[in-house]
């Protein structure tokens, strides 16, 4: 199963991103050269979805540090965790981004005996670790989501958890994929995904260059669907998941699972084990992004509302672990008991 896109590459000494902002009209590639860039390619999202901000993030930490003049270690170490304070600032709900820059601060801690070059080059490397096995892990997650999945079922999904989200095939994206591969004749229903509309700009895209049958909504319309029928499954990536199962996604995730839990219908994340926050306990921990008004009362910078508008624009939202049927992992599927089963992931 091949895919003739990637959202992020590492070329010899710089990275290259697919600038999903410019998406689906126009497939624009760019060089980033700076750890500034990568910070501003997060926050304004050309780079997006919670693994790929995190291999992204790896990147552009070793972009920070490679021409840094340090002396010794100590120096190098102030200045490295300075770099990975101010990453983080970029999306701060998305849990793959700590979890890949604190992996490389131990990896570097670990090799703090090592000559200052050296460590800057166990820094890429280790960067580009990530990436790989975030492709590996991808395609797992995809292989055992699809086992979910009947003939002929009906799939809602919400925002974009394609290639474009991740190192390859996607989270979410990934079980529909696999399921499609597997000739289950299956059809996709795609919340546009208010404001930024990645189900509707990113999704379509991602759908039609794989051939799978699908049918964009406005997101209002996914309960009459449910209500009536015509959604057999729901699956849906995450931002970040605490030790209890309760999980940040993009904005309008909660209220699908509680029309999914409604009308019984199976509600299901799919997500790497990087996208788990187990030193959180519940939701009320995850801090929430709040982007901009104009995100809200402009669409494509043309105004849609009266002048001088406010708008409430958090980027995500709060699924409370009772609505979830189970999280797709690339260790399997993780049924409730979700405190206890999410623990055995990491035992």
């Amino acid at each position: 199963m091949k895919q003739a896109y990637e959202s992020i590459s590492w070329e010899e000494d710089h990275l290259s991103i697919l600038d999903q902002t410019q998406l689906p009209l126009r497939e624009i590639y760019s060089d980033v050269n700076t750890i500034g860039q990568v910070w501003d390619a997060i926050k304004k999202l050309k780079v997006r979805g919670a693994p790929a901000i995190g291999i992204a993030g790896a990147y552009g930490l070793y972009l920070g540090v490679r021409e840094l003049d340090s002396k010794n270690f100590t120096s190098f170490n102030v200045e490295l965790n300075r770099w990975i304070e101010y990453l983080k600032t970029s999306r701060p709900t998305a849990a793959n981004l700590s979890w890949a820059l604190e992996r490389i601060n131990q990896t570097v801690y670990a090799n703090k005996d090592k000559e200052l070059d050296e460590i800057k080059d166990i820094i890429l490397k280790t960067a580009k670790t990530i990436h790989d096995e975030d492709k590996r892990v991808c395609k797992k997650i995809g292989e055992n989501g699809s086992e979910l999945v009947k003939k002929q079922w009906n799939i809602l999904t919400h925002c974009n958890t394609g290639a474009l989200a991740t190192g390859a095939y996607g989270t979410a994206f990934s079980v529909i994929l696999h399921a499609h591969h597997q000739e289950k004749d299956i059809h996709v229903w795609v919340d546009e995904t208010r404001p930024l509309l990645q189900g509707a700009r990113l999704t379509t895209w991602e759908l039609q260059k794989a051939g799978i049958p699908f049918h964009l909504i406005t997101d209002s319309t996914a309960g009459s669907l449910i209500n009536t029928g015509k959604v057999d499954m729901v699956v849906v990536g995450a931002d970040r998941v605490t030790a209890n199962g309760d999980t940040a996604n993009k904005i309008g995730t909660y209220s699908l699972a509680v029309l999914a839990k409604e009308n019984d219908i199976p509600f299901y994340v799919a997500l790497p084990l990087s996208t788990f926050d187990l030193k959180s306990e519940t939701g009320e921990e995850i801090e929430i992004e709040e982007r901009e008004p104009e995100e809200v009362t402009h669409i494509s910078k043309s105004p849609i509302t009266p002048k001088k508008t406010d708008a409430h624009n958090p980027a995500f939202d709060i699924t409370p672990h009772k609505y979830i049927t189970g999280f797709i992992t690339e260790q399997g599927i993780v049924k409730p008991d979700f405190k206890k089963n999410i623990k055995k992931l990491f035992d």
